[in-house]
């Protein structure tokens, strides 16, 4: 976000993406900027005159609305409340949002703790931004590993309306779902779970980690043994195949693939080569 919505969406066109995610400020602390600041009109009028009509915002790592911590807690749903504040004020209409972790309870507490979360955000009169909930890798006690566990927020919800799902796949991997080799049945069992409908957005990434390791390390796609940041074992030809099928048409397809170093991502020759279907 330096330089505002502009900025972001002038990063975004520099690698050839017809859309783009951001954080409105730090992922991993509560400081923001104004809006007033973000060049918001700017932005837009950058965005139109590149064919990009919309944008996700993803909400800030620290909401855990799972915990049993009161100070954590109320913090969660004060930063959640704001996001949805600031992605509504931006133009956006989707917020990712990681459910959260219970550590020292247990999932039912954690789910519950999440429901009263978004029944005190998500006001019978709420008209803001959808909440996508991430899958997750399911990595100590972290909820979202599954897509059970997702459903059990969203069928406890009051405003279910405003509640859909951020696909990742490395979290999936990771989680154990046979991203790399059958998507079909992955997809179908999450249709049988929670409806294909409910899919709003896609985390593109390969991940660094054998399926089941419930680690969360992306990878970039494709990547192999040479590469600084470690090969991919979901691979290329997998992440291709989402890209191109109908459980992505209209859909939302981001990268969070890893930076090479501080200066260098690959995030232009990602694009290119999914859309190409071709990487050298």
């Amino acid at each position: 976000m330096t330089g505002g919505l502009l900025g972001a969406a002038q990063e975004a066109v520099s690698y050839g993406a017809n859309t783009f995610m951001i954080y409105t400020g730090a992922p991993r602390n509560a400081r923001r900027s104004p809006l007033e600041k973000l060049k918001i009109e700017e932005g837009w009028a950058y965005m139109r005159e590149n064919g990009i009509d919309s944008f996700v915002v993803h909400a800030p790592y620290i909401i855990n609305l799972a915990s049993f911590k009161e100070d954590t807690y109320n913090l969660a749903v004060t930063l959640l409340k704001d996001e949805l504040e600031r992605a509504k004020g931006m133009g956006s209409e989707l917020v990712v949002l990681h459910p959260g972790a219970y550590t020292e309870r247990d999932l039912e507490y954690g789910v519950n703790r999440i429901v009263s979360g978004f029944d005190s955000v998500l006001t019978d009169d709420y008209d803001g931004p959808d909440i996508c909930l991430e899958t997750m890798t399911g990595k100590g006690t972290e909820i979202g590993g599954s897509f059970e566990e997702l459903k059990m927020i969203i069928d406890k919800a009051r405003r279910k309306d405003k509640l859909k799902v951020c696909f990742d796949t490395c979290h999936a991997h990771d989680a154990g779902y046979a991203v790399s080799d059958d998507l079909d049945s992955v997809m179908d069992q999450f249709d049988e779970v929670l409806g294909l409908d409910m899919i709003e957005v896609f985390h593109l990434n390969g991940s660094l980690n054998p399926r089941g390791a419930k680690k969360d390390r992306h990878a970039n796609i494709g990547a192999t043994a040479d590469n600084p940041k470690g090969a991919d074992n979901i691979g290329f030809a997998a992440i291709r195949e989402l890209a191109h099928s109908r459980y992505a048409e209209g859909r939302f397809l981001i990268l969070e693939t890893p930076w090479l170093d501080a200066n260098t991502n690959l995030y232009k020759e990602e694009i290119a080569a999914l859309r190409a279907g071709e990487r050298d």
